[in-house]
């Protein structure tokens, strides 16, 4: 056993000379970044790319609370907003690919729900979510 022990270590030196032996690779040659950028400068984030749209404004988000299942589930969120000062209107229709009941936040009371807040209503009411989209052409609030 010792002497296949040694065997491979001789073998390892050898084969750690035959490597430093050889010649290194060249670098490859690679050309420069504005060859290929052309008319782009830069890196643009796609929130950042126009695409022939106007940017929205920051005050035509709106944020919304809600994919409820039930009425009575909505009614008791909505009531326990209005006891943490915020107000919120009940929309009607779709919004957008989510299913089930939403709540519009109004635009002033939108600082008073941070993430500490609706991780708590989250635990509340089983499968609340929240998502901030456009206020126009979502949905029509009651």
């Amino acid at each position: 056993m010792r002497w296949l022990f040694l065997l491979l270590v001789v073998l390892n030196g050898v084969y750690y000379v035959w490597h430093q032996q050889e010649a290194p690779l060249k670098a490859k040659e690679v050309a420069p970044l504005s060859l290929y950028k052309g008319n782009q400068q830069g890196i643009h984030l796609l929130s950042e790319s126009n695409q022939g749209k106007p940017a929205p404004q920051r005050g035509q988000e709106c944020l919304y609370i809600g994919g409820l299942s039930t009425q009575e589930q909505l009614s008791a969120l909505r009531q326990r907003l209005l006891t943490l000062d915020v107000s919120a209107l009940q929309v009607s229709g779709r919004l957008g690919d989510a299913t089930g009941l939403w709540l519009q936040i109004a635009p002033r009371s939108q600082r008073l729900l941070d993430e500490t807040l609706l991780s708590s209503l989250s635990n509340d009411f089983k499968d609340l979510k929240h998502k901030i989209m456009l206020c126009e052409g979502v949905a029509t609030v009651e």
